[in-house]
């Protein structure tokens, strides 16, 4: 028992617990943090929503990831690969963070979009690296620790750039809008950036061999620019016609503009590598080497185990997407959810999280992994109950601590699981690429949760929800028994 704790608690997952801090920290800057300003700048909520596609770098950082993972930087033989890469994304979010405090919407909205673009730019990236760097760190046995103290750091993070930044700005500020208020405020979140930059400074680089050059990748990099915005002007010119009470044909819809827009970008790249402007070879290796890699380790299993990471978070993304609503619908006071829910409900992923690195390292990464799903989807289950129980701050709290207990544990569990299928030879490349097939159906089916709603009401839709997670358990069970885990 000894033996297996001192894991969380060495210098290693120390380290990653402030890592994971860094990674957490600019989430909320970017997006509920943001909303409050730009709300109390009385921007217009059309305009507000138009900041989500800043979120863009999130969904599509496994584009840039072969670079991360191959392109070895000036100053890497004084620091080593990962680090260098980690220190420069680092340096990057302070300087983002620090240019974005002396924005104000009200005098130039352009320029506070270049900023937090370059601040969701810069994390995306370091998450990138991140998750590289902790996967090249130990070996599969002890991922369990170092992902459970990584989701630690992540949720302290959003605490604090969540509720913290909002508190700040309450102390420095009034109901009128000042910008000096929210210059402080991001002045002190660029602050505690330099958490990440210290332990990434006293963290050693993981002692594996890759493949690195510095060959030119401007080119590379403009192709991919290219086609990244070519994708979000298609998608942004093409309008849903249906009514969103019109859910089946709103989402098929969806589904089909998103293809559209796939195809479009594939067809930029292709026009690029025809007039000879993008590297063929280059994209090739960067995208397909990683693709073949794992088709090969798992052959005609490949297909399940992708399967199984798109739906794997199913059940709790799509239910966790009107949670708030329903609070508030129900008739819980805000002041009730903020506490239970965006303090208590922290604290309480955080013990989730630490109990399932801790049964993946004791019982093993599968079991946990089955586990993890069987108990998110049950949650599911305690909210159609609420649902329907009168309003009580002891059922409230209940269904919270389940919720985000049960998360914490499947996260960990599915952050180890990844680890295991990432292959060193393509580590950031995979991983990026694992983590966004991983929200890609959940989101979109999430998009739609509201028009579930209004057709069948909370307690089916909670009901549902939770039938979603059915299928992962039998996936977990094939997939445990034909294609275990090929480092």
């Amino acid at each position: 028992m000894k033996s297996q704790i001192k894991h969380f608690i060495d210098k290693k997952s120390l380290r990653m617990f402030a890592l994971g801090f860094s990674a957490g920290l600019p989430i909320l800057l970017v997006f509920s943090t943001l909303s409050v300003w730009l709300t109390k700048a009385e921007i217009e909520r059309s305009t507000i929503t138009l900041f989500s596609w800043v979120g863009f770098a999130y969904s599509f950082k496994f584009l840039w990831s072969p670079i991360v993972d191959h392109l070895q930087l000036p100053m890497s033989k004084y620091f080593g690969h990962r680090k260098t890469w980690l220190l420069l994304s680092q340096i990057m979010l302070i300087l983002s963070i620090l240019l974005a405090s002396f924005s104000d919407p009200k005098i130039s909205l352009m320029f506070m979009v270049i900023s937090f673009i370059l601040i969701a730019f810069s994390s995306a990236t370091q998450d990138i690296t991140i998750d590289a760097f902790r996967i090249e760190s130990a070996p599969q046995s002890l991922q369990g620790p170092l992902s459970s103290m990584y989701i630690a750091g992540y949720r302290i993070a959003m605490l604090v750039a969540g509720a913290g930044s909002l508190w700040l700005a309450s102390f420095f500020g009034t109901e009128i809008y000042d910008q000096n208020v929210w210059k402080k405020v991001y002045l002190i979140m660029s602050i505690f950036m330099l958490i990440g930059v210290f332990a990434t400074i006293i963290s050693d680089e993981p002692k594996l061999k890759k493949n690195l050059n510095s060959d030119n990748h401007i080119k590379f990099l403009i192709s991919i620019f290219v086609a990244v915005i070519g994708f979000i002007f298609l998608y942004s010119i093409i309008d849903n016609p249906f009514e969103k009470k019109e859910v089946l044909f709103s989402f098929l819809f969806s589904a089909a503009r998103l293809i559209i827009c796939f195809i479009f970008s594939y067809l930029i790249i292709s026009l690029l590598i025809l007039v000879e402007f993008a590297p063929k070879d280059k994209i090739s290796k960067s995208y397909m080497g990683p693709i073949f890699n794992f088709i090969k380790r798992y052959g005609k299993f490949a297909f399940l185990i992708l399967l199984l990471i798109s739906l794997y978070r199913i059940a709790d993304i799509v239910m966790g997407v009107m949670a708030n609503i329903f609070y508030l619908e129900k008739g819980y006071k805000i002041s009730e959810i903020a506490t239970y829910s965006k303090f208590f409900g922290v604290f309480a992923t955080i013990l989730g999280g630490f109990i399932g690195g801790y049964c993946s390292y004791k019982f093993g990464t599968m079991k946990s992994l089955f586990f993890g799903a069987l108990i998110a989807a049950s949650s599911n289950l305690l909210f159609a109950w609420l649902a329907i129980s009168p309003i009580s701050i002891n059922f409230l709290i209940t269904v919270i601590t389940a919720d985000n207990i049960s998360s914490g544990f499947a996260g960990a569990a599915f952050v180890i699981y990844l680890s295991g299928l990432t292959s060193i030879k393509f580590t950031a490349t995979q991983y990026a690429l694992f983590s966004s097939i991983m929200l890609f159906i959940p989101k979109l089916i999430a998009g739609y949760a509201g028009g579930w709603v209004d057709f069948m009401g909370y307690p089916y839709f909670f009901s549902l929800t939770a039938f979603l997670g059915l299928p992962v358990l039998f996936l977990i069970i094939w997939i445990g028994k034909v294609a275990p885990v090929k480092n």
